[in-house]
């Protein structure tokens, strides 16, 4: 078969492999929309160190082709949303703390399209344990909506769980784009009442006001601190990381009341190392919670966040502002994706065969 990936660390393109072969548990399924993501060109560059001849891509909605004679709730022809955590839910620490670092295999193993297998940008592609890591496409919710949910939406309003939000909470949300604009729309389901959004492009500014931010703060209008200080009257409830770098965890603890929740989704460079005042946690006194975590994986997820759009509650699909047609159309989206022109927010490729 044919996928696009990572030949080497910094050249993608084109490779042959053979169909994947899947075991009892498992599906075979063929994509009918995917999305490239900053993880895939992140990866692309050695940001996941050296990789060769990987298949790209974690997400797709895609269409069932095989099945392993163990799988009982799909079938050939399904339409299926394939979240980007697939975890093995048989694994103890699975069991125990149902998370996608509680694993037998170690951090984030449940990841396995950026990580331990070939990912979805490729004629087929295979999911393990399909039952309890698919889930068929409501009649109701568009591709694009659900194709949203497999990690954008996911990975946005686990930002605003950890965040701990309560009813009527100050919340500052620093990058706004997708999976921040997400983490915006999260914080208003979850009943903020004040929202901050940080980031500089007009489209996302935009979008993070239709989801619920009340404010948009720029560097390029001074200090972000300073100027979140002032629209609040003095600190936040909770900050959620959705971009930045390691500067932006020193921003989020001057901003954060004691007893708040600093949550983090970003992903920080390797390279970067965080150092922080003891005054600014309060000399370790202060309360301020901190997590950090990638979205975590399975059916029983997405089933909730495709009920929320099913009902109305938000319209994720609306990221997709830059949309291809064909298979043979990945390279060209996942270029954009890698160079990010001022206006994209995300791309899209739908696929027939």
């Amino acid at each position: 078969m044919k996928g696009f990936g990572m030949i080497e660390i910094n050249n993608v393109g084109w490779l042959e492999k053979d169909i994947p072969e899947i075991g009892p548990m498992d599906a075979l399924l063929r994509p009918i929309a995917v999305a490239p993501c900053s993880s895939d060109t992140h990866m692309s560059h050695g940001g996941s160190g050296p990789a060769f001849n990987v298949i790209l891509g974690h997400e797709a909605v895609g269409e069932v082709v095989k099945v392993g004679e163990m799988v009982k709730n799909f079938k050939p022809g399904d339409i299926c949303v394939v979240p980007c955590c697939t975890p093995e839910w048989t694994a103890k620490a699975m069991q125990q703390k149902g998370s996608n670092n509680a694993h037998d295999f170690g951090l984030m193993k449940s990841f396995k399209f950026l990580g331990s297998k070939d990912g979805v940008f490729a004629e087929y592609f295979s999911v393990n344990q399909a039952d309890a890591n698919l889930v068929l496409k409501p009649e109701n919710v568009s591709v694009e909506d659900a194709l949203m949910t497999t990690d954008m939406m996911s990975t946005g309003f686990y930002g605003a769980e950890m965040a701990n939000i309560q009813i009527g909470d100050t919340v500052v949300v620093f990058g706004i784009g997708p999976v921040g604009l997400m983490a915006v729309a999260g914080a208003e389901c979850y009943g903020a009442g004040k929202i901050i959004a940080v980031g500089t492009r007009p489209n996302c500014a935009e979008l993070a006001r239709e989801y619920g931010a009340n404010h948009i703060v720029s560097y390029k209008d001074g200090d972000l601190v300073q100027q979140i200080l002032e629209i609040n009257g003095g600190k936040v409830d909770s900050v959620i990381i959705a971009g930045g770098n390691a500067d932006t965890m020193l921003q989020a603890l001057a901003i954060v009341k004691s007893n708040g929740t600093i949550s983090n989704v970003n992903f920080f460079d390797a390279s970067e190392t965080f150092t922080i005042p003891t005054y600014m946690w309060g000399l370790g006194m202060s309360d301020i919670t901190i997590k950090g975590g990638f979205c975590p994986g399975g059916a029983y997820r997405i089933e909730k966040l495709l009920n929320m759009i099913s009902n109305g509650r938000v319209k994720p699909g609306k990221l997709l502002n830059y949309k291809y047609e064909g298979f043979d159309k990945i390279p060209e989206a996942f270029e954009v994706m890698d160079k990010k022109p001022r206006d994209l927010i995300k791309p899209v490729i739908h696929i027939k065969w």
